[in-house]
């Protein structure tokens, strides 16, 4: 194989992927050992530390690892924190070895002395080191810690005498940056004469390199950067493929075939999307997969993708970065604003908070909610203020109790158009249909913002059962269930 065919499910054929996502199975599977790590790294998108009480035990992992398997994973992915860190990390990648899956391992060298070099060699292990820059000085800062550069080096002498790159792979992880971007074409050749696979890869703005925006490349010189290696890549070395963020010489299509377990057992369709959408500890790994909203929508991309990304002429192939689509909209449908094809098209993006005007087909008086702010799996957050024109208040100046149903009601359609919203018409009809055990353990009045929070707790054909609250400020206020009928049934699936 190739050494460009092993960057981020390149291995697997188009019909292997859509096959994979119409089963709700999986060809990979990132994980977690924990999230501890001794690099400070100023773009890291994970944040540091983990709760040894609330980590997976070992069993546990070998028991995901197994449901992985049995869902057709090929592949372990090993992220962190820093992976060579976790103590039972050999004999973990010995049981992945056992089971015949291919190993992953993303580190930044630390503990890869020659007998741990020579145990990654024999376990199959493909490694990626994380080196952002030959200049040692710019590699110290960018991984927040003085002797990184040396510890990296120590790792790749460590591995190269093990026998990588000629008996296992080895990769070279690499962010694109302010501050690395002129050196990175020197980087790319060097790595392809060494017959080391380089993973060059936009920042997802999340984390640390969310607040740390001298990191930021202006896309147009991002752009010139993927083609020139491109070019670089076919003349030089016999490698073609089409530039694409947020991989350099890749495509990533990990949500129709992947995804992450956290140290805590939770899944996450990537590190980008930061949204639970269940825990391998609660419930089984395929159930998670089959169930889960955000997982479906990603996986029927191309029915579900919004604004320009939607008409993009390389579907099959890209549907550009979730993980920036989520982090800089909030909406893990978005089209990538970070994509090059986007650039003048800013305007055609759409990003939470949303007025629920545009989703909902409620006029005021009788619309209630203000604004949808964040979507979750199956559940939402929408706020609202008190105006003194609403029909809801008294003559006390407080919120007429039987006005929460509606709120809860209101903002559950307004979850529904926006997960349709540019794909459907966003407007569907809804009737609510009953009221369950609605407390309410406080009041509100003119003035007062509020925050709806609701979940879809479980579906029968047309109607569905919604679980509300309704806090103002800190303080719950009501909560209880609404039945509900829509005429749009993915709406409530």
């Amino acid at each position: 194989m190739r050494c460009q065919d092993r960057i981020y499910g390149a291995e697997f054929s188009l019909t292997d992927i859509e096959n994979t996502a119409k089963n709700d199975g999986l060809l990979s599977m990132e994980i977690e050992f924990n999230r501890i790590c001794n690099f400070n790294c100023i773009y890291c998108y994970a944040q540091n530390g983990s709760n040894d009480k609330h980590d997976l035990t070992k069993e546990e992992f070998c028991d995901v690892i197994n449901q992985a398997r049995d869902l057709g994973a090929r592949k372990i992915i090993i992220l962190g924190g820093e992976p060579m860190l976790y103590p039972h990390i050999i004999e973990m990648l010995q049981y992945i070895k056992k089971y015949g899956m291919e190993i992953e391992l993303f580190t930044n060298g630390t503990n890869i002395t020659q007998s741990t070099a020579k145990a990654l060699s024999e376990c199959g292990v493909v490694v990626v080191l994380k080196m952002n820059s030959f200049d040692e000085k710019l590699q110290d800062t960018l991984s927040g810690k003085k002797g990184a550069y040396k510890q990296i080096y120590a790792a790749f002498k460590n591995l190269k005498q093990a026998g990588y790159p000629h008996n296992q792979p080895l990769g070279i992880s690499t962010i694109i940056c302010r501050q690395n971007i002129d050196e990175l074409v020197t980087m790319w050749i060097w790595l392809r004469d060494q017959n080391i696979t380089p993973y060059f890869e936009m920042i997802t703005p999340q984390g640390k390199a969310k607040k740390n925006d001298f990191l930021e490349v202006e896309p147009r010189r991002i752009q010139e950067l993927f083609y020139q290696i491109a070019d670089i890549d076919s003349k030089k070395y016999g490698y073609h493929w089409n530039p694409q963020p947020p991989l350099v010489g890749g495509r990533c299509l990990r949500h129709q075939f992947s995804c992450i377990v956290t140290s805590q057992g939770y899944v996450m369709p990537c590190v980008g999307i930061t949204i639970p959408v269940g825990n391998v500890k609660e419930k089984k790994l395929k159930d998670i997969i089959r169930e889960s909203e955000i997982i479906q929508d990603l996986r029927n991309y191309k029915r579900t993708i919004k604004g320009p990304c939607s008409g993009c002429v390389k579907p099959d192939e890209c549907y550009g970065c979730r993980g920036a689509a989520y982090q800089l909209t909030g909406d893990y449908l978005a089209s990538d604003p970070l994509c090059w094809k986007n650039l003048d098209k800013q305007n055609k993006i759409i990003c939470l908070p949303v007025n629920v005007s545009r989703l909902v087909p409620h006029k005021p008086p009788m619309l209630i909610i203000d604004k949808l702010i964040e979507i979750r799996e199956r559940a939402s957050v929408s706020e609202m203020e008190i105006s003194k024109d609403s029909i809801f208040i008294g003559e006390d100046g407080r919120l007429d109790e039987a006005s929460y149903a509606e709120m809860i009601s209101q903002a559950i359609a307004a979850q529904n158009g926006f997960r349709n919203l540019e794909n459907q018409e966003s407007k569907a009809q809804g009737l609510l249909l009953g009221i369950k055990n609605l407390e309410i353990l406080g009041s509100a009045q003119i003035g007062d913002k509020l925050r709806v929070s609701v979940y879809k707790v479980a579906k029968y054909g047309e109607f569905g059962v919604i679980k509300g609250e309704i806090f103002r400020g800190k303080d719950l206020i009501v909560r209880g269930e609404i039945k509900v009928w829509h005429n749009d049934n993915k709406s409530l699936e």
